[in-house]
């Protein structure tokens, strides 16, 4: 997948998956903590596929997910991009990452990477961010990314809140 861009910040290396990262993947889905704001918790072969999905997104979109990988270790950190699967509210912005990162900021510092990779090098005119309503952090790092609340949606069968940043207000 020579392909997918990469994006790097400071601590950060946003790089298409690669096998070696299933299993950094596989265990982030599977705990319960991270999964909890998810639509679902993934077991090891529910994470396989979803893996796969993310990859094929970047074939059949042009756009998908990153792996994040920390800079100074090489460690699988989570995962930080897009998706707009069919029939799906918006162009996503959504990120996920592995609970040993959590707090350390990693989330807005990849997140602002992909923000500016969909306006600057996408087009993209719009982006949005579907919450779980009870997921405060991820509340949080929306607006610092200057997108607002603008609704509610139901995916797979549970209730998010939708947040959206124009282009032209980034």
């Amino acid at each position: 997948m020579s392909d997918i861009p990469v994006l790097e910040t400071e601590r950060l290396r946003l790089r298409a998956f690669r096998l070696g990262d299933f299993e950094g993947y596989a265990a982030m889905c599977g705990d319960p903590e991270v999964a909890r704001y998810l639509t679902t918790r993934f077991d090891r072969e529910q994470a396989w596929r979803h893996l796969a999905f993310l990859i094929g997104h970047w074939v059949l979109r042009g756009f998908g997910m990153w792996a994040v990988e920390e800079k100074a270790t090489g460690a699988f950190v989570g995962r930080i991009g897009f998706a707009e699967p069919e029939g799906w509210p918006g162009f996503e912005l959504a990120w996920t990452l592995a609970r040993p990162f959590w707090g350390r900021g990693y989330a807005t510092e990849g997140a602002r990477a992909a923000l500016a990779h969909a306006f600057t090098v996408l087009k993209k005119d719009r982006v949005v961010s579907l919450i779980h309503p009870e997921n405060q952090a991820s509340l949080r790092l929306a607006e610092r990314l200057g997108e607002r609340l603008e609704g509610r949606v139901e995916i797979l069968g549970r209730e998010h809140l939708v947040y959206g940043l124009e282009r032209s207000s980034s």
